[in-house]
């Protein structure tokens, strides 16, 4: 079977000038289209009440409430800090042209570390008041290890070494080509941030070594630094979420559950702590059971 590059090096010079604009062409269609339907969302955007936090996101999904972990991580810190908030399901982008983010009495905020940020100050929220200026130092650094490295071998392993590709395209609920958008989008941001240039050992490897690093550190501490949550429990529950519940097809299936039950005790700490209504909260109907 010829290779991509082989057969386009058979084509004539015409015929390669027409693949390219015609790719260009695809191109341009989509991303008006993709504009096009979130000006319209827009348009029709609903009056919410005063003082409510608006969260704006993804559906939900099949075993956790979101199959983002930043949203999970966001929603979370919004029960932890007891705001009221409303969620907005849809595939309306922040200004960032990412997800998650907010909308606070028409402000609105991306980024879930800056929604976080915005609404510590603004309502006086302080999830950290019981630590010291020490263990605030060490939270931040492991959050920042989970969302800034362990978070892309899960867009790895969702996007590059994904074996039942399957299970991402009936949880994304979107169409195959936009769908294949995704995977294209998320595995140019691994190249770019560099952990997506190793090969899927390498990078199994290294995705161990961040959980080990996790496991170690939590040992049997009920949170992540002692026995109340913190705000980087929401950030690093965001994470662990999805290797728990959602990293069907993978290969790596159970590996919390298998390899790190610390970790899997965590999750269902945190889940049954924040989250009572979990199997409200999924598609599914009913919280994914891992097994060998």
């Amino acid at each position: 079977m010829q290779s991509f590059v082989d057969v386009f090096n058979d084509l004539d010079t015409s015929q390669k000038v027409l693949y390219v604009v015609g790719g260009i062409v695809v191109s341009i269609v989509t991303v008006v289209g993709l504009r096009r339907l979130c000006r319209k969302k827009r348009k029709a955007k609903k009056d919410y009440p005063r003082d409510t936090v608006i969260h704006y996101q993804v559906g939900r999904g099949p075993y956790a409430p979101s199959m983002t972990p930043f949203a999970v991580k966001l929603e979370t810190y919004l029960r932890m800090a007891k705001i009221p908030y409303q969620n907005d399901h849809g595939f309306q982008p922040s200004s960032k042209g990412k997800f998650t983010w907010i909308e606070y009495n028409g402000q609105a905020v991306a980024d879930s570390t800056l929604c976080i940020e915005f609404l510590n100050k603004k309502l006086g929220v302080d999830l950290n008041k019981s630590l010291s200026p020490a263990d605030r130092g060490i939270a931040q650094a492991m959050q920042a290890m989970a969302e800034e490295h362990l978070y892309w071998f899960l867009a790895l392993f969702r996007c590059q070494y994904d074996n039942d590709k399957s299970f991402l395209l009936s949880a994304y609920k979107v169409g195959k080509f936009m769908f294949w958008m995704i995977r294209r989008n998320l595995k140019k941001q691994a190249w770019s941030q560099g952990l997506g240039r190793h090969t899927e050992e390498e990078a199994t490897d290294m995705f161990k070594k961040d959980l080990q690093s996790l496991s170690d550190f939590i040992g049997t501490k009920k949170f992540l630094m002692g026995d109340e949550p913190c705000e980087a429990d929401c950030a690093v529950f965001g994470q662990l979420s999805q290797f728990y519940w959602q990293f069907i097809g993978t290969g790596h299936d159970n590996i919390l559950k298998d390899k790190y039950p610390n970790l899997a005790a965590y999750c269902e700490r945190m889940k049954e702590t924040f989250w009572p209504d979990w199997d409200q909260c999924i598609t599914h109907g009913g919280t994914r059971k891992a097994t060998k």
